[in-house]
């Protein structure tokens, strides 16, 4: 795969995507197009930089002073405590406005190293490198950075675009079996709200998918970076268009809150949203059952999920009022008309929503029954 450069627009800026096999190796001379730069900062975390520390340090020889600042990339230390300690270090070390800060990582090394960057200073320049799958398509593109609160997910952030993004598959090589099947639930969104070709094809192909098929890589992984590019471009700010990228997420964040953020991946927590989503589309009309059917069948394809938690739809129903799409009290859930088509319903009364989270209590697989 040739690396290729998707052009993402930002009101502060277009910036471009380089993506394809290897592009990692050339990240000295990538950043150097963005200019002189006082120092680079590498955010990781211990156990990313295990596996690809060796490779970063490398290509970035040459690149003049270089420090690294690691910390712990678990979604519980994602918070206000982690981003000060950052700072902190960022200061000993001294960097200054010109510096230029690296984020290598999956989603909460991306999303903790984004809001440090739109923060410390008031700004200093960011580059993204993925090394998961969730981050690789999703989370590095579009400038969307944050932390949790006990009372919520990513309910502290801003909107704060990098300067470039690197997206290397090769860095998923070392990624765990789990964690790389959590990425592939966020491919499937992209099918799911506006791409059926793609969706069509992890169907026929997710085996080749699940076993890390270059081929099938080549395909899936520009394509879901190319539909974020085109959302984001057009809507950068989440006032519209944008929220359709959120299917699965209001039932998945709040999975991921009242358990602590320790029982699911986010990716693992999507998987199960786009489920309920699917069932809440088929409750209220919204999603025909052939549909919510296929949906549920992907998922289930990709692999055994951690069960959905007993006894928690009041905390759950609380979560999603918490969420940050949530206006006037009113939940905000994206649903799919149609595979390859999503948009957003604040119009959903409770009462399908509790039935919903009755029917998922204690769920241990992906089932479907006619009702």
């Amino acid at each position: 795969m040739s690396i290729q450069r998707i052009r993402v627009s930002a009101a502060s800026g277009a910036y471009g995507v380089h993506v394809g096999s290897g592009a990692s190796k050339n990240t000295g001379d990538l950043i150097a197009e963005l200019g002189a730069a006082t120092g680079v900062y590498v955010l990781s975390s211990p156990r990313v930089w295990r596996h690809v520390g060796r490779r970063m340090t490398a290509s970035l020889r040459g690149s003049g002073h270089v420090e690294t600042v690691l910390f712990n990339d678990a979604e519980s230390s994602k918070d206000l405590r982690t981003v000060e300690k950052i700072c902190r270090e960022l200061v000993r070390k001294g960097a200054d406005r010109r510096g230029l800060l690296i984020a290598v990582g999956g989603g909460v090394v991306g999303d903790v190293s984004g809001f440090v960057a739109a923060s410390y200073l008031r700004g200093v320049r960011l580059v993204q490198i993925p090394t998961t799958v969730v981050a690789l398509v999703d989370s590095s593109i579009g400038g969307k950075t944050g932390v949790n609160l006990p009372e919520g997910k990513n309910l502290i952030g801003a909107f704060y675009p990098p300067r470039m993004v690197i997206a290397d598959p090769e860095l998923l090589a070392t990624l765990p079996g789990r964690e790389y099947r959590a990425g592939l639930y966020e491919v499937i969104k992209y099918g799911v709200i506006c791409d059926a070709p793609l969706f069509a094809y992890l169907e026929e192909n997710i085996e080749k998918v699940l076993a890390r098929d270059r081929t099938a890589l080549d395909y899936v992984i520009p394509r879901c970076i190319r539909a974020k590019a085109q959302v984001v471009g057009k809507d950068e700010r989440e006032s519209g268009l944008r929220e359709i990228l959120n299917f699965g997420h209001t039932f998945g964040h709040a999975l991921e809150s009242v358990t602590c953020y320790r029982r699911y991946s986010h990716g693992e927590a999507v998987a199960w949203g786009m489920i309920a989503a699917a069932f809440l589309g088929v409750e209220t009309g919204f999603t025909a059952e052939s549909d919510a059917r296929h949906i549920l069948e992907l998922v289930s394809n990709v692999g055994k999920l951690p069960p959905w938690p007993s006894g928690a739809e009041k905390a759950l129903f609380r979560a999603m009022l918490a969420d940050k799409k949530t206006r006037g009290g009113r939940v905000r859930f994206v649903l799919s008309p149609k595979i390859g088509r999503a948009e957003t319903r604040d119009d959903i009364p409770p009462a399908p929503v509790r039935r919903v989270l009755r029917k998922m209590a204690g769920a241990a697989a992906p089932s479907f029954r006619r009702r």
